[in-house]
């Protein structure tokens, strides 16, 4: 037994958004940035995690404008917490140079 169906009855699967309804903004890029950056409270020694939220940060700033507040903090976090870790590591290279010649006594 076969069923004929009229296709212009049936509904559409998925219908077209009308012209004056709103876009939803994406926020992944700020999200990501504000997230990297309270992980590199705790990863800020691996330089990794940080540039990679300065860079979605800015890169949220230029593509979302409606999360710039995140993508501001985000990119804060980032930067404060890759300048320090910068000078801790540069603050240990040169304690360890200074007691290199007390290495072979």
């Amino acid at each position: 037994m076969t069923t004929v169906t009229d296709t212009a009855t049936q509904a559409p699967y998925a219908e077209a958004r009308p012209a004056d309804a709103p876009i939803a903004e994406s926020r992944g890029f700020s999200i990501a940035s504000l997230v990297l950056g309270l992980v590199s409270i705790v990863a800020g020694y691996s330089f990794v995690v940080p540039i990679v939220g300065l860079v979605l940060g800015i890169m949220a700033l230029k593509r979302e404008p409606a999360a710039r507040t995140m993508a501001i903090w985000g990119i804060v976090l980032n930067a404060v917490l890759l300048a320090g870790a910068t000078l801790v590591a540069i603050g240990a290279a040169v304690f360890g140079l200074v007691m290199l010649p007390f290495a072979f006594l």
